[in-house]
């Protein structure tokens, strides 16, 4: 064999070799993927599996008696909701939507082991779309374990759980489209998913990858009535605020800083602030040293407008700290005020 011709076969063993050694990195990746998909799928079949424990079907019902006329009996009709719930503590709390329930009317809780209980409505918020119902049964209930709402990223991945259309709890996909909405209630900071939520999903449960719940599922935006790729949850550390009031005081108690008045002016070019023009003669404002005339520049670190004052009072709850910078003669002061209830 000649130089020339063992030149052209080493070069062809080490072209044959580098798409050999190429082939077998190929199949290193493909295998190393396909695991990782592997990983992620069984994630969220762990994560379903650890929830749906603590899902369970909301049956609301009433015989409502509907006046005909005075020649005429009565007639009875009947209203009937059905929607999903969310076990929060051992003791048989269960978390759902306000619009579920029925004035008067009858609860029955469907779980998820096909036992069926009866419940009474604890509290509601009409506002937050919030209530509270607990259940007496025989069997250990499964407590949802909570996650972290204030962390929910736009993108993470999600599962929404519920009893869309009393076919049976199902579990949808998707992911964060956006935090802090404020469809139809500009306080509550609510939770947008593309994850199918439909009707029968009211109340159920929002959770992470882990299996974590981070949000309630309350509504859809829809034209029909049916999915349209708009959802929205309540934030679960909202969630857990509203319903320890509902617990234990049966409401959830509004939140007070004192009586007073402000007004909107301009402090500089640069800056509008709210001026207090009137103030009562006690309450948490007036402890911490502030009068009449007193200029607030940022409330919670944010600009001092009305929109933002009264929304800080209204996510506020007894006992939580609403952060003012007043300007005092000029000097610029950070205020924490202690929230109270209103009497």
């Amino acid at each position: 064999m000649n130089r020339h011709n063992a030149k052209k076969i080493n070069q062809y063993l080490f072209i044959n070799n580098k798409i050999i050694y190429l082939l077998l990195f190929v199949l290193f990746l493909v295998i190393v993927l396909s695991q990782f998909s592997i990983k992620n799928d069984n994630k969220f079949v762990i994560a379903s599996e650890k929830a749906i424990a603590s899902v369970v079907t909301i049956y609301t019902s009433s015989n409502i008696n509907t006046p005909r006329n005075l020649f005429q009996r009565n007639r009875y009709t009947n209203s009937e909701n059905i929607g999903s719930g969310v076990v929060i503590s051992s003791e048989g709390h269960i978390v759902t939507n306000s619009h579920l329930m029925i004035p008067n009317g009858k609860i029955i809780i469907g779980h998820n082991n096909g036992e069926i209980s009866e419940g009474i409505l604890v509290g509601q918020d009409n506002d937050s779309d919030i209530a509270i119902i607990k259940t007496d049964v025989n069997f250990p209930m499964v407590q949802v374990e909570i996650g972290n709402s204030s962390e929910v990223r736009v993108g993470d991945k999600v599962l929404a759980i519920g009893n869309p259309y009393n076919i049976g709890l199902s579990v949808t996909s998707g992911i964060i489209s956006a935090t802090g909405r404020d469809y139809g209630n500009p306080y509550l900071e609510l939770i947008q998913t593309d994850a199918a939520i439909n009707p029968g999903n009211s109340g159920g449960a929002l959770i992470n990858e882990e299996g974590y719940l981070i949000g309630i599922n309350t509504k859809i935006y829809s034209k029909t009535g049916s999915y349209e790729g708009l959802g929205f949850a309540i934030p679960s550390e909202k969630v857990f605020q509203i319903a320890s009031e509902l617990i234990k005081f049966g409401k959830v108690r509004n939140a007070w800083i004192g009586n007073f008045r402000v007004r909107p002016i301009r402090v500089n070019n640069n800056l509008m602030a709210l001026e207090i023009i009137e103030i009562g003669i006690d309450g948490p404002l007036i402890a911490a040293g502030i009068n009449q005339g007193d200029i607030i520049i940022k409330i919670n670190g944010k600009p001092s407008t009305w929109n933002n004052l009264t929304q800080s009072l209204k996510l506020a709850f007894p006992g939580d700290i609403i952060d003012l910078e007043i300007l005092n003669d000029g000097v610029p002061t950070l205020l924490s005020i202690k929230t109270e209830p209103i009497n």
